[in-house]
């Protein structure tokens, strides 16, 4: 005879073939009226309001449909006149493998069907182990089941006891009176979260760009909520996640305000309508649509200290654009990816690059990069280092700034790194002292063409 694996066994209880899948099916999802309020960090806290049958004195009361992953620590029942007095999770899920496991040691019936004549012959069999594989005892004889096909199904007389067809929480409280309480359920769970996502579409020609935020909820807990109110935190509270670094530059912070409800120091963002959240599900939700925003796409190069490249390096793409109320964005923008598409000739939208931003307050003033250029180089050269005494040198660079595209550009190029006492004492083209250690020039560079920039940097230290 041949093993069956166990997941296409049928597996029966007491002799019944689906009363306890069909069972659990007609009572369907046993939450009562659920909200979610999901942070960025992966926490999320579930609050289900349930009208709860009760006696006077202690109770046992079973919650199924909690979320598998939940932190039972984090619990909370309330309720007019009742209160917890124990709480157990239940979280070792229904399944054949697990029915099979529990089984070990214990008499099942397997049922086999003749193929060619449809006629079944029953028989007793102990499990033996469960192992990679079922090990059975029948009479005086020992059988592995195999899968060769052969038409044979386990019928279990009882269900094992804490093995769970839905994760379960039960509490055990104690009531002032018998009756139907109104109670919430409230716990934290990981593994329901939030991400933003935003995509652009930017026209050079108009310096604007329309940008679309949607939201994307993964629920990875093991368990459905439905029709569920969903509450949407921009913002990380401590005691979840982890450190996630940005690209995309805030190069100020906004200041303004609208009004977005906030909770403390986060806001919140709630979908204008209830929805189902299933389990092992993405979802997304669009939160910002805005047409004709004021955007320019730039090219910029950082040189770090007063070193030199042997080539020419490719200039970084940026766009550029507000969050501000007056000519740009209008919004708050939660942490996400930003991606970036232009139309071709054909007028068909084409990917151009993608970067992250952290959480943005209204008004600030962002710079997204979205790629290196290909036509648009900087080259930097020590042309000279010379010392001037024991802490004073004097360094003099020359930056060939390149343009291989037919119409003029504006490079913005950023000498950083200038720690210590460093002054400029000649340039060719007037720059801008940005920080103590950074200085930024603007410069413009004909079609098909190059331009040097050269400086003279006096460092003391």
């Amino acid at each position: 005879m041949r093993v069956l694996a166990l997941a296409c066994l049928p597996l029966l209880v007491g002799g019944t073939s689906t009363a306890l899948f069909a069972q659990d099916a007609a009572t369907g999802n046993a939450q009562g009226d659920v909200a979610v309020t999901i942070y960025n960090n992966g926490q999320s806290l579930v609050q289900d309001d349930r009208q709860l049958s009760v006696a006077a004195g202690r109770n046992r009361i079973e919650f199924p449909d909690v979320s598998a992953r939940i932190r039972p620590e984090t619990v909370t029942l309330s309720g007019p006149g009742i209160g917890i007095v124990e709480q157990n999770f239940d979280f070792d899920l229904l399944t054949p493998d697990k029915l099979m496991d529990k089984a070990v040691g214990q008499s099942i019936t397997l049922v086999r069907t003749n193929p060619a004549t449809g006629a079944e012959r029953t028989e007793r069999a102990k499990v033996l182990a469960a192992n990679g594989g079922i090990v059975l005892q029948i009479g005086e004889r020992i059988e592995v089941l195999r899968d060769d096909g052969l038409p044979v199904r386990a019928v279990f007389d009882r269900l094992p006891p804490n093995l769970r067809a839905r994760p379960t929480l039960s509490v055990t409280v104690d009531a002032a009176n018998a009756g139907t309480v109104p109670a919430r359920l409230s716990y934290l769970t990981p593994n329901l979260s939030w991400t933003a996502d935003y995509v652009a579409l930017f026209d050079a020609a108009k310096g604007a760009m329309d940008i679309q935020g949607w939201v994307t909820l993964t629920n990875s807990t093991g368990t459905t909520f439905s029709n569920a109110r969903t509450l949407l935190v921009a913002g990380s509270p401590g005691g979840g996640g982890g450190f996630r670094q940005m690209s995309g530059a805030m190069d100020s912070a906004g200041t303004e305000s609208n009004d977005r409800e906030r909770l403390g120091d986060y806001y919140l963002y709630p979908l204008a309508q209830r929805t189902t959240i299933a389990n092992a599900q993405q979802k997304q939700v669009s939160f910002l649509d805005v047409k004709g925003a004021p955007a320019r796409s730039t090219y910029e190069y950082v040189n770090r200290w007063l070193g030199s490249n042997n080539e020419p390096v490719s200039t970084a793409s940026v766009l550029r654009f507000s969050t501000s109320r007056q000519g740009g964005l209008g919004d708050q923008l939660p942490a996400g990816t930003i991606r970036v598409y232009m139309r071709d000739a054909r007028g068909d939208p084409q990917f151009i690059g993608e970067n992250r931003i952290d959480h943005t307050p209204m008004g600030s003033a962002m710079s997204l990069r979205t790629g290196d250029a290909f036509d648009v180089k900087v080259q930097p050269t020590v042309v000279s280092r010379t010392r001037k005494g024991d802490s004073r040198w004097v360094t003099k660079m020359k930056y060939i700034v390149s343009n291989a595209r037919p119409s003029p550009v504006t490079v913005l190029l950023a000498q950083d790194g200038l720690y210590g006492d460093v002054r400029i004492s000649d340039e060719s083209l007037k720059g801008e002292r940005i920080s103590a250690d950074r200085v930024e020039w603007q410069v413009p560079v004909p079609a098909n063409g190059k331009v040097d920039l050269t400086v003279a940097f006096d460092s003391r230290y």
